[in-house]
């Protein structure tokens, strides 16, 4: 089995993962893992599936086809070796331009892998501000000091809470 990844970006309307799981269904694939959200009236994510080799050419024209959605496959790679533990940090305190770009920062400063990083703007009850939220799961070397991270992730701003909690 040869596995992929499939990428989407459409107009959001239902039947579109059905639409995509038909197809991988029909070429003898298997849905692994998937990740997919609504942002601003698109409908972006992304899938993992393992399809048989033989299949890879004709998966690829049947999704290059689809009326609603633009979808780019990439060859994926198995998981690494290293050993890793893997962390949660949620993060929450009030937004600013650039918040995004210095948690990003500070995790690229300790060179730590970000597997997944959700993020939302809203408002805080009963204070009317802007709050931003993070939720992260990232890889940190066996030995990784989680609480210098902290330190350095709190720096950002003195309101800026952060939790790190292992998995």
């Amino acid at each position: 089995m040869k596995s992929l990844v499939i990428t989407i970006v459409g107009k959001d309307k239902p039947g579109l993962i059905d639409s995509l799981a038909k197809v991988v269904y029909q070429h003898k694939g298997n849905w692994l893992n998937s990740s997919f959200s609504r942002m601003a009236g698109q409908f972006a994510g992304f899938a993992e599936i393992h399809i048989p080799a033989e299949e890879e050419s004709a998966i690829l024209e049947t999704f290059s086809k689809h009326p609603d959605l633009n979808v780019i496959l990439s060859e994926g790679k198995s998981a690494s070796t290293e050993q890793f533990d893997t962390v949660a940090l949620e993060i929450v305190g009030n937004d600013k331009p650039g918040i995004v770009q210095e948690v990003t920062g500070i995790l690229n400063q300790f060179n730590l892998n970000i597997c997944q990083l959700n993020s939302e703007f809203g408002s805080a009850p009963n204070w009317g501000s802007a709050i931003f939220k993070a939720n992260a799961i990232i890889d940190v070397p066996k030995d990784f000091d989680t609480d210098e991270l902290k330190e350095s992730l709190e720096e950002i701003a003195s309101d800026l809470m952060v939790e790190i909690s292992f998995k």
